[in-house]
């Protein structure tokens, strides 16, 4: 995992354009952009396949090492299970198992390591393959078929766009001049993009807004296949995200609201038992759906088998379970039903009291250990997740993941609500999500928007727990990172190595741009996101977040 990835051949691939059906002529001959964009407009399913590509593409295995066969390179859930681990409330162990080490010491703060390799590399694949689809359409197209796929795929370059920019520099408020990121557009040259320099964040923010609004309008009345494909409520909800970190508040709460429109969050009934496997229930607006078939190797390259406790996988035959840090677990009442989504100190929840391991019939999973399968849990392990098909001890480790729910749309229509100067109305939101799906007997204690903000953060913290929000959320709130508190240190679940404070806004909290993107790219230079010093274990005992305190 510590290891210097060189692969320049498929930098090469990624910066050359599709090679599609549509980019050879049978004789050999190559065909123009302006051919190209004739024949998709006489038959646009010539492309329906680079478009399907966006939704397979989130998910799939080995696109970074090829045929190096790295245990975390499987797509987006990948680095959304780096970004926890970057943050202050998932807890993994300290050995050469956890492929994810370098994310929960920050080493992983090196141009050469996989880790950010495959964040950079995935995101700027999937910017391609967004790009691929655009070059092919005309932007004047009156074909309906062509408006949908160009709203798609202005959507998933702004998707990529905004992962990366909130990665590889400090949150938009206050850095909009700051260098970001190297945009590619639809109509770059190979020569542009081999000396293409870091964008201002603030102008890497206005192409996004640009792509996302043209998508919202290409979009309407677009009736999808399935979750995995994006349409108008999904652009309005990639949208309420990015106006949430803007601090555009009355445009966060209202793009919020429009993505969330006939979905439903999850009530504690559905809770009772280990879920967000499954794309299909009411709460989920935008899902990878990962069927067995689509995968190359189902046993330890997916996201079930690093965050899957109830399944046979990388995680339970290594004891690499991911845990909720000890200090954001206390604070959640018992009244909350969310508190049984991990393990207590006995490796007791009521989500599986009442669930069996195949072939060990009455007794307990947490402290169950069966050879080459399953270890023994540790406290305040995750059972958030439910295995494929809910089947406990099931191998497959396939199963959805989850990229947009209702409940995150709720959130951040409070939050901005709040935040624009309606305090109670921003109460009022929070209180009716909470109170009806999560924990009845909650109350806002908020008397400032600062305090709202806090609570919502911690609601945050606790809903979206592994599903890739923590590091990001630090950086949009400007928080430091607090994984300890001294006067509790004896009680903290954080191995030593990952033990430590970081202040807000660190240049450690930057990832850092991979060695073959620097060689690569003229307009990248060493002294790029080299900002910053290592953690140490036990350093800044006495910061507070304002959530864990």
């Amino acid at each position: 995992m510590k290891i210097n990835i060189k692969i320049a051949s498929l930098l090469a691939v990624a910066a050359c354009f599709s090679a599609c059906e549509l980019d050879t002529m049978p004789e050999g001959g190559t065909v123009t952009d302006k051919q190209k964009e004739e024949v998709v407009e006489m038959k646009p399913e010539r492309i329906a396949a680079d478009v399907a590509n966006l939704a397979s593409s989130m998910f799939s295995q080995f696109s970074v090492g090829g045929k190096q066969y790295y245990a975390i390179d499987f797509g987006l859930p990948s680095v959304c299970i780096a970004n926890d681990y970057n943050g202050a409330d998932m807890v993994c162990v300290d050995n050469d198992f956890n492929w994810y080490m370098p994310a929960c010491d920050y080493t992983d703060r090196d141009p050469g390591y996989i880790v950010p390799y495959v964040e950079w590399t995935f995101y700027y694949d999937y910017l391609k393959a967004a790009n691929d689809v655009l070059k092919a359409i005309p932007a004047d197209t009156e074909n309906q078929t062509l408006k949908y796929y160009r709203g798609q795929a202005l959507s998933a370059r702004a998707f990529a766009l905004f992962g990366l920019v909130q990665r590889f520099q400090l949150t938009y408020k206050g850095h909009e001049d700051l260098p970001s990121i190297p945009v590619v557009l639809d109509d770059m040259s190979a020569d542009e993009a081999a000396n293409n320099p870091r964008a201002s964040v603030g102008s890497v923010y206005e192409q996004i807004q640009k792509d996302l609004s043209e998508a919202i309008g290409l979009l309407d009345g677009f009736d999808r296949p399935n979750k995995s494909t994006i349409n108008q409520q999904v652009a309005y909800g990639i949208r309420a995200r990015v106006n949430l970190v803007m601090n555009n508040w009355n445009e966060a709460a209202a793009d919020a609201a429009k993505a969330m429109v006939g979905y439903t969050p999850y009530t504690p009934s559905d809770l009772a038992r280990p879920t967000f496997q499954d794309g299909s229930h009411g709460a989920w607006i935008w899902g990878c759906i990962i069927n067995e078939s689509d995968l190359i190797s189902t046993g330890n390259h997916t996201w079930q088998g690093w965050l899957g406790s109830l399944n046979s996988g990388y995680t339970t035959r290594q004891s690499c379970y991911a845990r909720c840090n000890v200090e954001l677990y206390k604070k959640i009442p018992a009244t909350d039903v969310r508190k049984g989504w991990w393990v207590d100190e006995n490796l007791e929840s009521p989500l599986i009291n009442d669930l069996t391991w195949p072939g060990q019939p009455g007794k307990p999973i947490g402290s169950l250990v069966i050879a080459e399968q399953k270890q023994k849990f540790y406290p305040y392990t995750n059972v958030k997740f439910g295995p494929d098909g809910n089947k406990v001890g099931n191998t497959i480790n396939a199963g959805d993941w989850p990229l947009m729910r209702a409940e995150e749309m709720l959130l951040i229509q409070a939050e901005a609500t709040g935040m624009s100067g309606d305090l109670n109305g921003g109460k009022q939101l929070l209180e009716s999500f909470v109170q009806t799906y999560r924990d009845p007997a909650y109350t806002s204690k908020a008397t400032n928007a600062e305090e709202f903000q806090n609570e919502i953060w911690f609601q945050r913290r606790v809903e979206l727990w592994g599903e890739g929000f923590a590091a990001n959320d630090l950086m949009r709130l400007k928080k430091p990172l607090v994984r300890f508190h001294n006067a509790t240190k004896a009680e903290s679940n954080f191995p030593d190595a990952f033990r430590f404070n970081i202040p807000a806004e660190d240049p450690i909290f930057l990832c850092r741009i991979p060695r073959d993107e620097i060689n690569a790219n003229g307009g990248i230079s060493e002294d790029d996101n080299n900002g910053g010093s290592y953690p140490t274990t036990d350093q800044n005992p006495s910061l507070l977040d304002g959530v864990t305190d």
